[in-house]
């Protein structure tokens, strides 16, 4: 056997044994089927909590149906609410649940899908929203519709039960289910209101996720929030 022969044949083998180890280690258990409970976002989240409760009186906006078949392909549920407090503050909350995050959740991140509807992203910044059980990193945009309606909007999103922002994290996070055999689950949060200064608003969301996220029992507060 000549020395390319045999170069050969050991490239093969590698390549085989390497096909074999991905097959074997490819995830099988997803998490969506394995969680002590079942996510429904219709009964996790509250309809009145702290000093916030439902408001009946306005819509949610319409969603164009293009991307209302695409948020269909991705997510498992959805919800959208709108919360208002006795001195009329209002913010929109918006969940989006997948039962497989594999494929990632960016094409519904907030600064893909706010300029699809008109909005102009002013500024996309990280931050860190605190709340008794533990910080939450998140990412705050600055929007505007029509230099008319400016809506300040803060999210996360979840792979399993830790928070993500995308990216190598995110990445990271599903390779670590992977190696255990798990398909990880996840979600997006994002909540956001209509004001111009951009600082107030930001507080405001975080009081409104603050009381929130009081309101839930753990387990439900885990999977919107991961992992303290």
């Amino acid at each position: 056997m000549s020395t390319a022969t045999r170069r050969a044949l050991m490239a093969f083998l590698i390549m085989l044994c390497c096909a074999g180890l991905a097959q074997a280690l490819k995830p099988t258990i997803r998490l969506a089927d394995v969680r002590a409970l079942k996510v429904n976002l219709e009964t996790a989240v509250p309809k009145a909590f702290g000093s916030w409760q439902l408001d009946t009186s306005t819509s949610n906006g319409v969603i164009n149906p293009q991307q209302l078949e695409m948020i269909n392909k991705l997510y498992s549920q959805t919800l959208s609410r709108t919360y208002v407090d006795p001195q009329g503050h209002r913010v929109m909350l918006s969940i989006a649940y997948g039962e497989d995050q594999r494929d990632g959740l960016v094409v519904h991140h907030p600064e893909i899908c706010y300029p699809a509807q008109g909005f102009d992203v002013i500024s996309n910044q990280m931050g860190v929203l605190q709340t008794p059980r533990g910080d939450i990193k998140v990412r705050r945009l600055e929007t505007v519709a029509g230099n008319s309606r400016f809506e300040p909007v803060t999210y996360w999103t979840t792979v399993g039960d830790q928070v993500t922002l995308g990216g190598v994290s995110k990445k990271l996070k599903e390779m670590q289910y992977s190696l255990h055999g798990q398909i990880p689950d996840g979600l997006l949060f994002r909540v956001s209101s209509i004001g111009r200064d951009s600082a107030a608003q930001f507080a405001l969301q975080d009081r409104y996720v603050v009381e929130l996220l009081a309101s839930l029992n753990t387990s439900s507060r885990q999977y919107l929030a991961g992992q303290p």
